[in-house]
Formats: structure tokens, sequence, C-alpha cells
């Protein structure tokens, strides 16, 4: 869902669709992204079971990570509305599925473009301990396929390993326990005040439109109806 580059726009368009959506919504949705964050971020490769996929999304939505991106191999990524009760609907999932290309180095070029240092989550000689993992620059973890893990690839291009220490039989958490694991560890660390991971105040303006904009009943109605009081200039907006 594309947004208005103009910021007058974008401000008037906010204040028209903020009317239909009670209060109690709006005072939520500015909660949340107060706790909403972006330092971190969740890659799925190839996961297959849509139990899993959507255990992950529900998690990320609860830790307050707003992003996930998915790559798409070998495997289709599907989600189950019965276990993200929702969720899924407040994140950004991006998804990286081109044909007879590898997805992973497209992913991990795109998150390095924006900033993140790439972490795989699987043992490595160079591992890094999950309670000792305290990253000092966005961060991207990767998490791999259910039986098989990460692909060589994405183990070998990765910048950082993380390692989640156990100690009986089982060689390996399930995905999206290792997720949520991961992530109530870095919500901690967030909250420790090392680093700073709060949304930009232009994001927070974006996503908060965004969200009025999921919220309203009958939003092509809606949206037909602001254009036209954009373009006759009769609504009284305010600052």
């Amino acid at each position: 869902m594309s947004l208005p580059q103009d910021p007058d726009i974008k401000k008037k368009e906010t204040t028209f669709f903020s009317q239909y959506v009670s209060e109690h919504k709006k005072e939520l949705f500015l909660n949340i992204l107060s706790n909403r964050t972006r330092f971190f971020t969740v890659v799925l490769e190839d996961i297959y079971q849509a139990q899993n996929a959507s255990a992950v999304l529900r998690s990320c939505d609860a830790f307050g990570v707003q992003d996930v991106h998915v790559i798409e191999n070998r495997n289709v990524f599907d989600v189950d509305k019965g276990v993200t009760i929702g969720s899924d609907k407040w994140l950004h999932v991006f998804r990286y599925r081109q044909k007879a290309i590898n997805n992973t180095e497209v992913a991990y070029k795109e998150l390095r473009d924006r900033g993140y240092r790439i972490v795989a989550t699987t043992p490595h000689h160079k591992q890094t301990d999950l309670p000792d993992f305290k990253p000092q620059q966005p961060a991207a973890l990767v998490f791999g396929t259910e039986k098989l893990g990460l692909t060589p690839y994405a183990i070998e291009e990765a910048d950082d390993w993380l390692h989640i220490p156990m100690h009986g039989f089982s060689e390996s958490f399930n995905i999206s326990v290792s997720v949520a694991l991961c992530l109530y560890h870095l919500r901690r660390y967030m909250e420790s005040g090392e680093i700073e991971w709060h949304l930009s105040e232009s994001d927070k303006q974006d996503l908060y439109l965004l969200w009025l904009r999921k919220s309203v009943h009958r939003l092509p109605a809606l949206d037909r109806k602001f254009r036209e009081v954009l373009k006759h200039s009769r609504l009284p907006f305010q600052g």
C-alpha cells in the first residue's frame, strides 16, 4: 500500500481517515508505535510450514519488530490466519521470490543497502551465544528451513553467527521457538538503554496512516471521497 509523497497531502489524509477510527484504537496505535522497531528485523529462508511461518509473524508483532523478510527459493511462504490472529496485518512482509536466481543473495544485498548487518542463526566457529549478543548496529537475524536449516550460501555470506545454547539431547529448537527466544532477548537488550532503537518520526507517521487505512470499513469508497475532498478543498483540515 503506497502513501503520498507530498507531506502536506499525507498530513491531510491522516486527518481525514482518523475521523473514521475510534479514539481507543488511535491511542493504541500511538502506544504500539512507541514500542516498534526496525533496528532488528527477521529474515526467513525457505520456511514451508504454515503454522511455523504464522507463529513467527505473531512473535515479531508481539515483540515490536516491524519488518519481516521472506526468502522463497524452494518453498512458498504460506500463512495460517488462525495462528497469526491478524498480527500479520500490522507488519511489513518483504518477499524475495524471483525465479531462476538466488533470492538469498538478493535479500542480503537489499538488507545491507538498508544498513543491516547479516546475522545467521546457526552454529559456527565464530558464533556468539545468544545471551552475549548485544549488537551496536541494525541486525537482520536469518533463520533457516525447518529440517535443513540455512543454506550454505546464507551461512557463509553472513557477517555474524548466532547460537542459542542448549542443554539437552535435542540439537535444535523449532524455528518459531528460536525466533521467539531471540526476540525476547533482543527486546530486553533494547530496553536496557544501550542502543537507540525507536522508529523515526517519519516512519511513525507513515505507519500510523497505514494502520488507519487498514482499520476503516469501505476503504475504496473512502479513498474516492478523500480524492474528491482534496480536489475541491472542502474539508477544513486541522494541523
